[in-house]
């Protein structure tokens, strides 16, 4: 939801990638609805492994209770979004974890663009 929110709300002036030390096999379904009802497709994306490769070419990574499971690099920027999982989650759970995301979004997109509204 994260990746999701962040494309729809920075366009491409921030590279997004999304990925997870433990992938499921497919995008949880009560987030695929959330995420609709803000107009954001996620219904076709796939669940990806975070590989080291892509933590060393990013500027910033955001964590979300991986812990010491994440690889770990000099130079890259952390930041641990303490979330709920969404997995399993009624539908009300998963709209207030995104509506959390959303707000954690907004915030890191005015500290990496700070001459943007969005």
């Amino acid at each position: 939801m994260a990746a999701a929110l962040l494309t729809h709300l920075a366009g491409d002036r921030i590279e997004v990638r999304s990925a997870g030390t433990e992938p499921a096999d497919q995008v949880n379904p009560a987030a695929v609805t959330a995420m609709a009802e803000l107009g954001i497709d996620i219904a076709a994306a796939a669940p990806k492994i975070l590989t080291p490769d892509t933590v060393e070419s990013s500027d910033i990574v955001i964590t979300m209770g991986c812990g010491d499971t994440c690889p770990y690099f000099p130079g890259v920027a952390y930041r641990d979004w303490k979330l709920d999982d969404p997995a399993g989650q009624p539908l009300n759970t998963v709209r207030a974890i995104r509506d959390d995301i959303a707000d954690r979004v907004r915030a890191l997109i005015g500290e990496l663009l700070p001459d943007t509204t969005t």
